[in-house]
This record gives structure tokens, sequence and C-alpha cells, in this order.
């Protein structure tokens, strides 16, 4: 029997900007990468607001001029269980990173990471780009195709 594929959530607030994108362009990445079968990807939010929406249409059109369709994603809310099921928690910025750390079990802080800890270009967190204008889902994109570029590679040095 094969191994257990190598699973990664992606974490916002509301789960229909940054996070849907990112399980998009990772997805995208991992596809590239013909690891498709080995790895998995899905988003959440810290909060449930959101809940069962798909993303926000900003983020559906600007990941869609890259290739990427959203469409078939809906926000959920973090779950406990998450912490077990997943290999790595993503979050977005700090504080959300902050949420997870207070939701998760101390046996696993370690999978808590920022995704532009991942970044070659980028230090720090993806902006929110729920109240700003297209350029800002653009800026969003960029910051996530670096990271979840620098995150696959991670994963390939240290658990594949």
């Amino acid at each position: 029997m094969a191994d257990a594929p190598f699973r990664v959530l992606f974490v916002c607030m509301g789960n229909i900007c940054r996070s849907p994108t990112a399980e998009g362009i990772f997805r995208k990445v991992v596809e590239k990468a013909q690891l498709s079968e080995r790895i998995e990807a899905d988003s959440a939010g810290t909060l449930d607001y959101h809940r069962g929406h798909p993303p926000d249409p900003r983020a559906m059109q600007a990941a869609s001029r890259r290739g990427v369709d959203l469409s078939e994603l809906r926000a959920r809310q973090v779950r406990k269980e998450d912490f077990e099921r997943f290999d790595l928690i993503i979050a977005m910025d700090l504080e959300n990173r902050r949420y997870l750390e207070d939701l998760a079990p101390a046996s696993h802080l370690a999978r808590l990471h920022l995704l532009l800890d991942f970044a070659d270009a980028s230090e720090g967190e993806v902006p929110d780009p729920y109240y700003g204008g297209e350029s800002g889902f653009e800026t969003v994109l960029d910051l996530i195709e670096d990271g979840s570029e620098g995150l696959l590679r991670h994963i390939r040095e240290s658990a594949l």
C-alpha cells in the first residue's frame, strides 16, 4: 500500500481570498511538479462567517488570469481535527497564526508556519486584499506563487 499523501492546509481569516487562492496556486505548482498523487492541499478560515461561500469574485478572476480555477472551492472554518489530518498548516498572516497556536494541541505547534517563511523574495505576511482594489489581489498572487514554490521545495527536501 502506498504511503499516505502529504497534506497542507492554508488558513486566512474568512477563507474567501488568500487561503483559497493559496490552495489553488499550490495545487497548480504541485501538479506542474507531477506530485498531485503525493501532496494534497485544502484551505480554511479562522472565522466561520463565510462558511459555504465560494471565493471572492475578485480572487477568482485574478487566479483565473493565471490559469487557476477556484470556482469549486467553498469556505469552511478550521477544526480541531485539522491538526491531526494535516502535516503542515500554513497561515497567511500573524493574526491567523496566533489563532491557530491557541487552537492547536501543544504537540502540533511545529506544524504551523507562515506561507512567506518559504518565499524567496518576501518576508512577513500575505496582506488581506478584501478591502482594497484589484491590484491587491495581484500582489497577493505574486506573494503566494513565491511562497508556494518555496513550500514545495521544503516538502520535497524534508518529507518526500
